[in-house]
């Protein structure tokens, strides 16, 4: 397939996807408040699966500098595809500011699918250079060590001392040997 076809159909299904769970103040929809309140309840609940899953990461979480959590990231496509989700950051606990997901693919995708994901900045520098950046795009802006987790496995020591680490869930649990490279995160406006 052509780059700008590809580039085309992305863009396509990512403003697709983000039409679909997005409201404005106008016309009936949700004001800014109750999408913050909505994305705060999604969130505390994808931590809570997130601990469920993997009792150690509540550790790793509460070692982090900043925690981008997106609890529900849409993928859906044929052939090529594209993927959608909003969340939040937190530091020290709280929401600070609020972030969607974008990302494309080309391949084997047919069907829609949705997992949470999980970035944690370990460090000040990187919290600091994610909060400062108009955009943010993982393995571009920086790298992301994902958490390689599983029954026997517990925390992989040598990533968690990585300046940013990741997890990914689905509803079949923590996914091993992923990448979330070329995922592109934006600031909300709300």
């Amino acid at each position: 397939m052509n780059r700008p076809l590809f580039a085309a159909a992305t863009l396509g299904l990512a403003l697709a996807l983000g039409a679909c769970s997005t409201t404005t103040s106008s016309g009936g929809g949700a004001t800014s408040s109750d999408k913050r309140a909505s994305i705060d309840a999604n969130v505390n609940g994808a931590l809570t699966k997130l601990y469920a899953q993997d009792p150690q990461s509540r550790s790793l979480v509460a070692k982090a500098r900043g925690v981008l959590v997106f609890p529900s990231v849409v993928s859906a496509g044929f052939v090529v595809g594209g993927s959608y989700g909003q969340g939040s950051l937190l530091v020290d606990g709280r929401p600070v500011a609020y972030y969607s997901t974008a990302a494309g693919s080309v391949g084997l995708l047919a069907g829609a699918e949705s997992k949470a994901m999980y970035i944690l900045f370990m460090t000040d520098e990187s919290l600091n250079k994610f909060r400062a950046s108009n955009g943010w795009t993982a393995g571009a802006d920086a790298s992301v060590s994902m958490m390689k987790t599983g029954a026997s496995a517990g925390i992989d020591t040598q990533t968690a001392q990585q300046p940013v680490v990741g997890y990914v869930l689905t509803n079949a649990g923590l996914m091993a040997n992923l990448s979330i490279d070329g995922t592109k995160i934006t600031r909300l406006d709300i």
